[in-house]
């Protein structure tokens, strides 16, 4: 009961969202996660600034490099085709059952989202009558709409499915390098996504960072990735050209592979702790220009 109270509510926020113009949306939802009035036209904190990208920036690069799909593309003609998780489907709508006959186990995934994933690690997993319900919210949905972020307003929906690469059954560490003017800062570390989520930010000499994001970590450290000097070259080449990129890689066996590229981190809804890493982070972000045509 009390689930679907709080799904009415999102959805009631997003409509709302969505409605307003893009200034009004960011600036409300803005103030509902932060309990203060975002500095728009000169942004100070990390969030701002991601709210200030939503507004004004339009690098024509960011909606390729935010499809799933596209982005495979992408990286593979940069750093080669083994950076690229395979693809075992994709398309606009899933297959006749029959059809679905994917090597388990597999993700299914919506491309023109970020977070929206179906993990079958068995064939009992396989429960279509429920993924096809979820599936059709993902494809009747424009993510990113509510929260005005741009890369995604004109994505096509797709589906894709990929082999899950974990080495176990449960999610695999997320490795995500936040890059600023194309340097890598930190590594962004996160373990049981999807069972107990911990997140862990670390400095390229892997010293623990004093701050959270999303998620608590635990008092323990989690060991570098045998591929980090490797994973630091691709994330640079990657994210070259843009004022902030966070780039997602995995490990598997010591070899690396790359994810997604994510330019909007949760969408600016998160607050960090303590709160003066949101300005120490913002420092990092070259300075946001607010153009004299605003979009």
């Amino acid at each position: 009961m009390a689930q679907s109270i709080s799904s009415a509510v999102r959805r009631v926020r997003d409509a709302i969202l969505e409605a307003l113009p893009a200034r009004a949306a960011v600036s409300l939802e803005f103030l509902l996660y932060h309990h203060r009035l975002p500095r728009l036209d000169n942004p100070v904190t990390f969030n701002e600034k991601l709210e200030h990208r939503k507004l004004f920036d339009r690098d024509p690069r960011l909606p390729a490099m935010s499809d799933k799909i596209e982005v495979k593309k992408c990286v593979a003609e940069l750093l080669g085709p083994e950076w690229v998780v395979p693809t075992l489907w994709f398309g606009t709508k899933l297959p006749p059952r029959p059809e679905r006959n994917w090597p388990v186990p597999y993700v299914l995934k919506a491309s023109h989202a970020s977070g929206w994933n179906i993990f079958v690690r068995s064939r009992a997993d396989e429960k279509w009558d429920e993924i096809e319900k979820e599936i059709g919210h993902w494809l009747g949905t424009r993510y990113g709409a509510p929260s005005k972020e741009w890369a995604y307003a004109n994505l096509e929906p797709r589906l894709l499915v990929e082999p899950f690469i974990s080495e176990v059954y449960k999610s695999p560490t997320d490795y995500k390098l936040w890059v600023f003017d194309g340097k890598a800062v930190f590594m962004q570390v996160d373990t049981g996504r999807y069972e107990r989520h911990r997140q862990y930010f670390y400095d390229l000499e892997w010293n623990r960072q004093p701050f959270e994001f999303v998620a608590p970590g635990t008092p323990e450290d989690v060991p570098p990735p045998q591929s980090l000097e490797k994973m630091i070259w691709a994330a640079e080449r990657i994210g070259a050209g843009f004022s902030y990129a966070r780039v997602d890689l995995y490990e598997v066996g010591g070899k690396p592979l790359f994810g997604e590229m994510t330019f909007y981190p949760v969408g600016a809804r998160c607050r960090f702790k303590p709160e003066s890493a949101d300005t120490d982070l913002g420092r990092l972000w070259p300075a946001a220009r607010t153009p004299d045509v605003k979009s």
